[in-house]
């Protein structure tokens, strides 16, 4: 699935959730499209979405606004948004205090329980 030049990624569907493995930039001139293509597939389901960032190399702000717009998505469509995330990732949704608010996980693992548990 190329999402841009700069963000590549795959999609799994699963029975209750769907997994997206990203890599690459998720910043201002990847966002409009990852907003629109994750936008939809909140919409088609499952309801639960595992967002792998564990090897994305940057995130800038309207990535992570486009995160928090999915995460209202999907709560909207009874459904979860969890991040899979790596240091750099972390570190940037501290910066703006929305850890409380973006559901972290440290391993794609943890967050596939979370979902099958939901």
């Amino acid at each position: 699935m190329n999402l841009t030049v700069s963000l590549r990624g795959t999609r799994e569907v699963r029975d209750n959730y769907q997994l997206f493995r990203l890599t690459g930039l998720l910043d201002a001139f990847s966002e409009p499209t990852f907003r629109k293509v994750l936008t939809k597939c909140v919409e088609e389901g499952p309801k639960h979405v595992i967002l792998d960032l564990s090897t994305i190399d940057f995130v800038d702000s309207s990535g992570l606004g486009a995160l928090v717009q999915i995460a209202k998505k999907a709560q909207s469509a009874t459904g979860t948004l969890q991040i899979v995330t790596n240091p750099r990732v972390t570190q940037t949704v501290k910066l703006v205090r929305l850890e409380k608010f973006l559901a972290l996980q440290t391993s794609v693992d943890v967050a596939i329980e979370n979902a099958k548990a939901a």
